[in-house]
């Protein structure tokens, strides 16, 4: 008697705290999936020629980010876009002061970002301060003809002059609001809440 294949468990919801109870919900996994689409058209409108064109997300959900735009991408265009990952922490002007040197990733861009059109992308621009240590992480690695910005939500409150070239959505916050981002990949669901439970970035 043959036994049945086991079937595939999908990946746990990461644990919901006290404040996501609370929180109100900005995008459901459809609208999130209509966005990305969306913000993946934009791209291929503004650079007609993808040959020079890579992605770089900023770890941990820029990241997850980086990897369905260039899956968009790819279902668009059929080219496969270079995609990697930085983590920008020990470029911070303040990591010194928040002791999050410990809590620095390894960067993975297993490719040249030099003379190439670098889509930098994160999950949610806030101060501006993580997207400027990214910058200047990646132009530590190489020098790329040009760095465009994507992301998923723009909050404002900006402190440098940085503004997204591809945004999913604009979303008025107050200073201590907390956007929390979700992706199935590292949290078992595919979610945007907002709720006043501290700041991030």
């Amino acid at each position: 008697m043959m036994t049945p294949p086991k079937r595939k468990k999908p990946a746990p919801a990461a644990p919901v705290d006290a404040a996501e109870n609370h929180a109100s919900v900005i995008l459901n996994a459809q609208k999130q999936r209509q966005i990305i689409t969306r913000m993946a058209h934009e791209v291929v409108e503004r650079n007609r020629n993808l040959d020079d064109f890579v992605i770089v997300g900023i770890v941990t959900r820029g990241a997850v980010l980086a990897r369905r735009l260039a899956r968009e991408l790819k279902r668009i265009t059929k080219r496969d876009i270079p995609v990697g990952e930085l983590d920008p922490t020990l470029y911070r002007d303040d990591f010194k002061r928040t002791g999050a040197l410990l809590g620095a990733k390894p960067t993975e861009i297993p490719f040249s970002v030099d003379d190439k059109t670098a889509l930098l992308v994160d999950d949610v621009l806030f101060t501006g301060r993580t997207v400027n240590a990214a910058m200047a992480h990646l132009f530590d690695i190489g020098r790329p003809k040009r760095i465009q910005l994507a992301v998923l939500i723009d909050r404002g409150h900006r402190e440098l002059p940085i503004r997204p070239d591809y945004c999913g959505k604009n979303v008025p916050t107050q200073y201590v609001e907390k956007i929390r981002v979700r992706f199935k990949e590292c949290d078992g669901r595919d979610v945007v809440l907002s709720g006043l439970a501290g700041s991030g970035e």
